[in-house]
């Protein structure tokens, strides 16, 4: 509700509604600055509304008081999935640190589309320049952010380490920005043909991203799922505390059966971690059992969208 996008579950409002209510909800959040934010929605719109401190706002400007981080089920298998997957959950965790990257994310999609239409067209070269140049200069921005986001990572990461490969990311790691930029531009200008309809071309859209678990010395997506739980949690743990130096803003983490696949020993290790963290944490899960063991923690049940009760 708090985030830009559509959240967690990636569904429209309406959906997130409660199921016999009447289409509307608000959520109210005094930040660490003493500012009040409100979103807010109405059944008979189409968006959220916003405000910050009574005043009408955006989720751009939220984005700069409330930095939010959330594990679901969803990435049990991040590190073994689609790329896509991959791609996305690590772009995400860059905006938080660089919130136009999710801007040029969207423009570069949107200039890929106008190229291929271009293409398939009697295309008019001159017009293809102006869209290789707008893309090959925001790819090399989406990377530059990529490759400085893993590096800073990588200083708290103590368990493991990130990685990032792709044809624009690997022009950046041996050139300049201007010369990959240039390089990455001649490169589209060579390749303005369509196979079977389609534009197959190298570029931040085929980027993936690598983990590799210092500890085992073994790639994560080899080890096994309770292990990439681990690693996942200690890397969202690891990116809370970058986030906290960068930025001043202590995070708000929602960790939803975190710690399903963990032993014993692992859930108290990451308990401990999270007691630690300077962060507002949030740990859901369906049995209250697993949860024995975490210190300085409040319990509250929820139930057919409400909290009934302290347990």
């Amino acid at each position: 509700m708090l985030a830009g996008d559509r959240g967690l579950r990636g569904v429209d409002m309406q959906t997130i509604s409660k199921f016999d209510g009447d289409g509307n909800f608000y959520v109210v959040v005094t930040t660490d600055d003493d500012s009040t934010i409100s979103v807010f929605f109405n059944s008979n719109d189409s968006s959220r509304k916003i405000k910050i401190d009574n005043d009408y706002s955006s989720f751009t400007e939220i984005a700069k008081k409330v930095k939010l981080v959330w594990l679901t089920p969803h990435e049990d298998g991040l590190f073994t999935g689609p790329v896509s997957d991959r791609r996305s959950f690590f772009d995400r965790l860059t905006a938080n640190f660089e919130p136009a990257h999710l801007g040029r994310l969207n423009r570069i999609n949107k200039l890929m589309s106008e190229r291929t239409a271009a293409l398939k067209t009697s295309f008019d070269n001159t017009w293809l320049d102006v869209l290789d140049k707008q893309i090959s200069a925001t790819a090399i921005a989406i990377s530059s952010s990529r490759i400085r986001y893993a590096g800073e990572l990588n200083y708290f990461f103590e368990t493991g380490a990130v990685s990032v490969n792709g044809f624009v990311e690997n022009l950046l790691l041996k050139n300049t920005g201007t010369i990959a930029e240039q390089l990455y531009f001649e490169y589209l200008q060579q390749n303005r043909e369509l196979i079977n309809d389609k534009m197959l071309i190298e570029g931040t859209h085929k980027s993936d991203f690598g983990v590799f678990n210092k500890v085992l010395k073994l790639p994560v997506n080899i080890t096994s799922m309770g292990q990439q739980k681990s690693i996942l949690i200690d890397l969202i743990l690891s990116h809370s505390k970058l986030l906290n130096i960068k930025t001043g803003i202590s995070p708000i983490i929602l960790l939803d059966e975190a710690v399903t696949f963990l032993d014993t020993t692992a859930k108290q290790n990451i308990f401990k971690q999270l007691d630690d963290c300077n962060a507002q944490i949030f740990i859901t899960g369906i049995d209250k059992n697993i949860f024995a063991d975490i210190p300085n923690a409040l319990f509250v049940s929820c139930q057919n969208g409400s909290i009934s009760n302290i347990v």
